[in-house]
């Protein structure tokens, strides 16, 4: 694989460089006299009393701070030194962006090259000719050969303890991936953090552990009188941080042990990248904090400068052939899991870093590179701090946001009792506690944003929060969540309380029809209510003056007062109909003219649905009187009429035996009472008329009333009794002499055939052979005279 070749030999030759390089500055240190030169204090406070060298210190110190200032106020403005070197009268201002960052990759290149033209001239400093090398220190091989030798025994000792200590805790890692992997239980996530966090402090305990075993070996074992030699301790330091930070991507890229990986890819993927980044972090880190300094400090800073510029350049190198050949396969998972992404803000997230992940990592490292080349001293151990801050920012986020998605797609279960007795509850809390871990999620994003912005410290976080805006901003921030929720749990009870009253199942039985309708009420104006408040209180949480607002409403509502007097006259007519409980849903009523079903009743208005099906909404302020069919009891009212030569007292027993048999069917047990025979009510120009009343169930009446009508029909038809009905009698008109005109008749054979058609008189016998349908009764016979025909 080109890219672990390439990485064998950074590693290479950052070992070659560093004993090569380290020969004369371990031979300096060790060959150094005993004696060093102490601060000589007392010649100090001899030129400090002599007014002459004193004054001349002064001056000194002046120069030497207007010539830094001069040179800060160079480098805070190219612009001003750019317009300062143009021949025309440019002014700082009128200098374009093109020109300063040229002037600025002018600046870089530039300094790229004194850094290796300082890194030669150490170079050939120290391995020059013998003239050169007589005016400075002598190279001792014997003290180089034994500190390279102490060097290598301590780097050896450390990183053998580590791997010994590392196999020893490699069974409890085992155990505790394995007791992570038990993925089927509802506690997957938890379980897997435990392990992970537990694994991290057993690892970071055996680097402490081999940290100490290096540290005695540089004290006791070969340092002299139980001291440490100044490049041992920056070893061991280096060593502590390195392992440290491998520790940390451990944690992500567990290569070993799937149970404790948090990064949700594959084996192979997690060790590549575990390895990327380790050998790049210990490339970087063993050169810049333990080559560099030694350098530095015994042979010549140009000289650790240029080395360091020449590891990061090669890192940068490495870091971006990697990221370069991984570019794609990358941005393949990427996709893919933004595919199979539940939310679109996450699926558009993961396709847009997807395409840009590679350019953001290369302006990373550029960007580590150029700083680190402009500012060895002091950006990149802020470049670092930076990146682990960010890196363990975003890891708890990540972590947090893991957990919530986790919950937001877990539904609530609740037990079977108490989705009997509150039916809706289980929805509401499916419905209202995701959205809430939804704005959680969206709060710990903005956080997490807000503290790698503090990080790279583009805004001072712990500065705005001191402050009194930044102070007042989180307060209110949190105020407005506690209220929301406050509310969010104030709805979820009440609700909760009103439709356990409104089920039959809860304990307390069906309720009425009218608990029903006010519960109902009540649940719509809670709503309004609880929404209401809420608004105002966040309102005025947030600084903004609700005085005004609810004078303007009140306003605006005794304008609509005015304006609108027939919905003030619906409200309040509706309000004390629900309260004098004249109708409730499902009642069958008169109402506005308007007889129905009560189908649905608010403040303003009940919906009627009519017999035929017709849905009519009816205004409360055109109700003039509600009459309600359904309140404890109805009667049927039934009036019969017989003929004037039936007798009264049989009708009567015939209507009390159609009673007794209406008591035996199927709607007997509607019936209350036992029949009210009114009697008599009127003598009719045809029949003589009976009242009976019937008791009945409320909204049975009419039931029940069929039923006893077919009953009767029965029962009087049994006994002869008969039901008058009105005839008609036909006049065929007199003539002037009082003879009656003659009739035209068609007389029809039995197959329907015109036999004869001719006027006949009204006395005019029909043909025997033609049908008629003309009754038999002599009392239906047509009267002899004219005058009884009248």
């Amino acid at each position: 694989m080109p890219t672990l070749r390439l990485d064998t030999w950074l590693s290479r030759w950052l070992l070659l460089c560093l004993l090569f390089v380290m020969a004369p500055a371990l031979a300096q240190q060790d060959t150094a006299p005993a004696e060093s030169s102490t601060p000589a204090y007392s010649t100090l406070a001899d030129m400090l009393e002599n007014e002459q060298t004193r004054q001349t210190i002064i001056d000194q110190l002046r120069a030497q701070a207007a010539q830094e200032n001069a040179l800060g106020v160079e480098g805070a403005s190219s612009a001003e030194k750019i317009a300062d070197n143009a021949p025309s009268d440019q002014t700082a201002g009128e200098v374009s962006f093109p020109r300063r960052l040229a002037d600025v990759t002018s600046h870089i290149a530039g300094n790229l090259g004194s850094q290796f033209k300082s890194l030669g001239a150490a170079l050939v400093g120290l391995f020059g000719t013998s003239e050169a090398s007589a005016s400075g220190p002598g190279f001792d091989t014997g003290a180089f050969l034994t500190a390279a030798f102490n060097f290598a025994l301590i780097v050896i000792g450390t990183f053998a303890a580590l791997f010994v200590l590392r196999r020893l805790a490699a069974p409890l890692f085992g155990k505790l991936s394995r007791w992570s992997s038990q993925r089927a239980e509802k506690s997957a996530l938890l379980r897997t953090i435990v392990a992970v966090v537990l694994a991290a402090i057993v690892d970071v305990i055996v680097v402490v552990l081999a940290y100490v075993v290096g540290n005695l070996l540089a004290t006791f074992a070969i340092g002299e009188a139980g001291s440490m030699q100044t490049r041992f301790s920056l070893f061991l330091n280096a060593f502590l941080m390195i392992e440290l930070f491998k520790a940390a991507l451990r944690m992500l890229f567990s290569s070993r042990y799937d149970g404790l990986r948090l990064m949700p890819i594959a084996a192979p993927q997690a060790s590549y990248c575990n390895r990327f980044l380790a050998r790049l972090a210990g490339f970087i880190g063993y050169g810049m904090l333990v080559a560099v300094p030694i350098i530095n400090y015994n042979l010549s800073p140009a000289l650790g400068q240029g080395l360091g510029t020449l590891i990061m350049l090669l890192a940068l190198i490495y870091a971006a052939t990697v990221i370069l050949k991984h570019r794609i396969a990358l941005r393949d998972t990427l996709v893919q899991r933004a595919d199979n992404a539940d939310m679109s803000a996450t699926r558009f997230a993961l396709r847009l870093l997807g395409r840009t992940w590679h350019l953001l990592a290369l302006a990373y490292a550029l960007m580590v590179f150029v700083v680190t080349v402009l500012h060895p001293e002091t950006a990149l151990p802020f470049v670092l701090m930076a990146t682990l801050k960010t890196v363990i920012v975003i890891g708890i986020g990540m972590l947090a946001s893991g957990v919530l998605t986790q919950l937001i797609g877990r539904r609530i279960r609740l037990s079977g009792d108490i989705q009997r007795r509150l039916p809706l509850l289980e929805t509401r809390l499916n419905a209202y506690v995701p959205t809430t871990l939804k704005v959680i999620r969206a709060i710990i994003l903005i956080v997490v944003a807000m503290f790698v912005l503090s990080a790279w410290q583009v805004f001072d976080l712990a500065a705005w929060y001191a402050s009194e805006a930044g102070a007042h901003a989180v307060g209110t921030t949190l105020n407005v969540i506690i209220i929301l929720l406050v509310a969010i749990a104030a709805w979820i009870g009440l609700a909760s309380l009103i439709e356990h009253r409104l089920n039959a199942d809860a304990g307390t039985g069906e309720p009425s029809a009218r608990a029903k309708t006010l519960l109902s009420l009540f649940r719509n104006a809670l709503a309004i209510a609880l929404i209401t408040m809420t608004a105002m209180i966040i309102l005025a949480e947030i600084g903004i003056n609700i005085g005004p607002l609810i004078a303007g409403a009140g306003v605006l509502g005794l304008a609509i007062g005015f304006g609108s007097q027939k919905l003030v006259q619906d409200v309040i007519t509706g309000v004390f109909i629900q309260l004098e409980n004249a109708m409730n849903t499902g009642d069958v009523v008169t109402v506005g003219g308007t007889t129905g079903t009560a189908e649905r009743i608010s403040i303003r208005s009940v919906g009627i649905r009519d017999l035929s099906g017709t849905y009519h909404i009816v205004p409360f302020s055109s109700v003039d009187t509600v009459s309600n069919y359904m309140r404890e009891f109805g009667n049927h009212v039934g009036e019969y009429g017989i003929a004037y030569r039936e007798n009264i007292d049989d009708a009567i027993e015939q209507l009390q035996a159609a009673f007794e048999a209406l008591k035996e069917s199927e709607h007997g047990y509607k019936l209350l009472e036992p029949l009210s025979v009114a009697g008599v009510i009127a003598l009719a120009d045809s029949s003589v008329n009976i009242r009976v009343i019937i008791k009945t169930t409320p909204g049975d009446q009419w039931a029940v009333g069929r039923a006893y009508n077919r009953l009767v029909k029965m029962y009087f038809d049994a006994a002869g009794i008969e039901i008058p009905f009105p005839h008609t009698t036909l006049y065929f008109g007199q003539e002037k002499d009082g003879s009656a005109p003659p009739a035209n008749l068609r007389i029809l054979s039995q197959k329907g055939e015109v036999v004869d058609n001719q006027p006949a008189s009204q006395n005019a016998p029909l043909s025997p052979d033609a049908p008629s349908d003309n009754n038999t009764n002599p009392e239906h016979a047509k009267p002899d005279n004219d005058e009884n025909a009248n």
